[in-house]
């Protein structure tokens, strides 16, 4: 199985430290965010990576190269002309993904979710991972069943941008801008969306504040 990162964003909420350097680089403890998440995505058995890049390019590919030091193949998805969003991202980088269900996660989280057996082996259109709602997102994104399908209406949790998704939810895509929740949100209403319930460690270093919380946290 192959894993998406998401790192073409500006981080245009963490300036300056982003006028200058990519979100995915900002360290944490001894390594930087990107860093910890190729290692995760090793350590869940994940040897092929692609991560679309646009800010800050050139560092990200100079910090992480072909992936080798970690034991995983990267490739890299530019996005060069315009910023694609989360659902043109990965559009584009489909020939690189090719046709079979894939990981995608946000570069800017930091989570020790384990990748276990129940999440590879979903078989849906798509997957999620969802967190308890965080202070700043206090109303949620999506409800989940008691059969565990993604819905609209119940008590909602924030979608942890986590997920494993078929190429197929992409079928009727064209290249362009464009959010995964548009995706996601034509998926659900068919009824083709699972997800679960994390509980463990999860942050989404999107602020300044949030980036000093996980330093903290981590030690």
């Amino acid at each position: 199985m192959k894993a998406m990162i998401l790192a073409a964003g500006r981080g245009s909420r963490l300036k300056p430290l982003t006028d200058t350097l990519p979100k995915p680089l900002l360290s944490i403890g001894s390594e930087n965010l990107i860093e910890h998440n190729v290692k995760v995505l090793k350590q869940a058995g994940i040897d092929e990576v692609i991560i679309n890049i646009s800010h800050h390019a050139e560092q990200i590919v100079g910090h992480l190269g072909d992936g080798k030091r970690y034991g995983v193949t990267i490739h890299y998805s530019y996005e060069r002309d315009r910023l694609l969003g989360t659902g043109g991202g990965i559009f584009q980088a489909l020939p690189l993904l090719g046709n079979e269900p894939f990981i995608v996660m946000s570069a800017d989280i930091w989570s020790d979710f384990p990748f276990d057996r129940s999440f590879i082996e979903a078989n849906n259109e798509a997957h999620l991972i969802f967190v308890e709602n965080p202070n700043y997102h206090p109303i949620g994104d999506y409800a989940l069943s008691d059969e565990g399908k993604v819905i609209f209406e119940g008590p909602k949790f924030t979608y942890g941008n986590i997920a494993k998704l078929h190429p197929k939810l992409f079928a009727n895509c064209q290249p362009g801008t464009f959010p995964l929740s548009q995706l996601f949100n034509e998926a659900i209403s068919r009824g083709i969306v699972s997800g679960e319930l994390y509980r463990g460690k999860w942050f989404n270093v999107g602020t300044i504040e949030e980036l000093e919380r996980l330093r903290k946290a981590i030690g």
